[in-house]
């Protein structure tokens, strides 16, 4: 099977079914099947083939589920970027992947189109969406997207492609440093979706509501799970407007609610009384793991619906997930191994650990991707070889611990620990302590250089209860935590930092710390 087989296989069995809602539109399968063989056939024209890579680089919109598609059937690779992405790191990482061909919304006020066109010479064809009639780029190398919707044929292209080839380029988020293309090819994509599908129990009745921008692989997974298991998607360009959203999850009758943390903080603020969420059956959270107390309010608020706990990382896609019906006993883990995989923790001379003891996790399975694009330093350093001969296997760089049972704790970022007093200190650790107060929204710990401790440790917190004081959090912190990982600091913020992916960005409130220091 490859990607785009889950479009073209669910347009077969369900032509008439409507599949996707967006931009005020409502799409079938076939409509969008027939959209992307008009936009692959444009592609294919203008010189795209196998393994050229398709640059995307729009809002979540008709445009860019179609640019997703059309650059399979063409026998390319697509490369979802942000759309908020600035002009020089988008450049870059143009230029990283050399794209062949740009899909781009022609009214992002931040992209300067005819500079991208002398800064990109493995540019063949752009595609521009949302012109407007008076400011078409007048350009050979550009076409519209209207334009090839009433100009091609909407009859399929032949297949190209093995499973083995590459599907996508997924830039990672650059949290921890410069983006990274990460190698996805068709057979990692198909496993992956099978596999999260196959937990939490996809059916073709469910409805998706998604928020989170397609070149998250969170968000992008929700497009093509969906797809796959004829579902229908409801595409939102974000969750600036979540009683916006609500009234969707009503009007749609939404069964799947993708989040993470920052959207769950909003929703535990807000009164969700005056909204029928009956429809929703489930609500997953990734991309940083929810404090326990939230994760027990979640449960609250939605008694009725299955809440699932999961751990990713874009180099494997999904690796963790906890059963529901493990939620009240380990509302702080983050599960077991997704189906058809395997995981393990070792310590940093390679000895694998067992119950109670901190290590490195290890992933194995066909969801460990091909590796990072053009990067064999990175690769080698990340992934490295396994148990068996001629595998490789993924070291995450993320600390857990274990327990008696094989159900797996997320302590922290190898990167992140801090080391104050000689000790070893997870942020995280901290973090869910201060969660437990009353009213805190959000928190970020970090380190700080000291003369003395080596790194003293620092509490960002927003709380919506304004008479919370420093002295109440490190009261709590002293009754909850050995002294050595009680906060020397708290600074209450009205809000932190967050990047595309809806992670609290922590880099930048060390790079903040670093400029106050100078």
């Amino acid at each position: 099977m490859l990607v785009h087989d889950f479009l073209t296989n669910s347009a077969a069995r369900l032509p008439n079914k409507v599949a996707l809602v967006c931009d005020g539109r409502r799409l079938t399968y076939r409509e969008i099947d027939q959209m992307t063989n008009r936009l692959a056939r444009a592609l294919v024209e203008h010189g795209i083939g196998r393994g050229d890579r398709v640059a995307i680089v729009a809002p979540n919109s008709v445009a860019a589920v179609a640019g997703i598609f059309a650059a399979l059937k063409a026998g390319g690779v697509f490369v979802v970027i942000n759309h908020t992405t600035k002009q020089d790191k988008l450049t870059a990482i143009l230029n990283n992947c050399r794209a062949s061909a740009l899909i781009a919304d022609a009214q992002n006020r931040d992209l300067d189109l005819p500079a991208l066109l002398y800064s990109l010479p493995s540019l063949r064809i752009g595609v521009l969406c949302n012109q407007r009639a008076t400011d078409r780029l007048a350009h050979p190398r550009f076409i519209d997207f209207d334009d090839v919707q009433s100009q091609y044929d909407a009859a399929p292209l032949p297949r190209v492609n093995i499973d083995l080839d590459l599907a996508c380029l997924i830039y990672t988020s650059g949290s921890t440093g410069e983006p990274k293309g990460v190698m996805s090819d068709h057979s990692n994509v198909v496993f992956a979706s099978g596999s999260i599908i196959e937990y939490l129990q996809n059916v073709e009745d469910d409805v998706v509501i998604n928020m989170l921008p397609l070149s998250f692989d969170y968000g992008l997974y929700q497009l093509l799970m969906t797809f796959r298991f004829g579902g229908r998607l409801a595409l939102e360009r974000s969750f600036a407007y979540p009683a916006a959203i609500l009234k969707r999850i009503e009007e749609e009758r939404v069964t799947g609610f993708p989040g993470v943390p920052t959207i769950y903080a909003v929703l535990l603020q807000m009164d969700l009384s005056h909204y029928d969420l009956s429809s929703i059956r489930y609500l997953t959270n990734t991309a940083a793991a929810l404090p326990p107390s939230h994760v027990l309010e979640l449960r609250r608020v939605f008694p009725w619906a299955r809440i699932y706990s999961m751990y990713g990382l874009t180099e494997t896609k999904r690796t963790l997930y906890l059963p529901p019906e493990e939620l009240e006993r380990r509302p702080g883990s983050v599960g077991i191994a997704i189906p058809g995989t395997e995981v393990w923790l070792e310590d940093e001379q390679g000895n694998r650990l067992g119950p109670g003891q901190v290590g490195e996790l290890v992933v194995r399975g066909r969801h460990v991707m091909r590796g990072y694009w053009e990067a064999p330093e990175a690769t080698a350093q990340r992934y490295r070889p396994g148990p068996l001969p001629g595998e490789r296997v993924c070291y995450t760089g993320d600390l857990f611990r274990m327990d008696e049972e094989g159900y797996l704790y997320f302590v922290g970022r190898k990167d992140d620990i801090i080391k104050s007093r000689g000790e070893k200190v997870a942020p995280k650790e901290v973090e869910h302590v201060i969660y437990e107060l009353p009213g805190v929204v959000a928190v970020a710990v970090v380190g700080v250089p000291d003369p003395i401790l080596g790194q003293a440790i620092k509490a960002f917190v927003v709380s919506k209860d304004a008479t919370l004081t420093e002295k109440q959090v490190l009261a709590h912190c002293r009754a909850r935590l050995e002294d050595f990982m009680v906060p020397q600091y708290v600074e209450f913020r009205d809000e932190l930092p967050v990047n595309a992916s809806g992670k609290i960005a922590r880099r930048e409130l060390n790079v903040e710390r670093a400029n106050v220091e100078r």
